[in-house]
């Protein structure tokens, strides 16, 4: 004698509704940790729309993101530029 109420029925998994077709994009959750810097922080968050594209819109937004990091970069190499009334000759 078997007690088939104490097995729980085993439940199919969920096939996608056409297996030729790529699933859609999915965020990876990639945790972005703030540098202190709000230009940086802001190229940084701009990665996140990467995660609600296809593969190939991705490139656009890491461009995008790595020409901002590299002004950002820059920017601080440059000589500060004086203010009006330290420019005294």
């Amino acid at each position: 004698m078997t007690d088939e109420a104490a097995d729980p029925p085993v439940e199919a998994a969920a096939e996608p509704a056409d297996p030729d077709e790529p699933a859609g994009p999915v965020a990876l959750g990639v945790v972005r940790t703030p540098t202190g810097h709000a230009g940086v922080d802001a190229h940084v968050a701009r990665l996140a729309d990467a995660d609600h594209l296809a593969a190939d819109g991705h490139v656009e937004v890491y461009e995008d993101v790595h020409q901002g990091l590299r002004e950002a970069l820059t920017a601080l190499d440059a000589p500060p530029v004086p203010g009006p009334y330290e420019n005294r000759s």
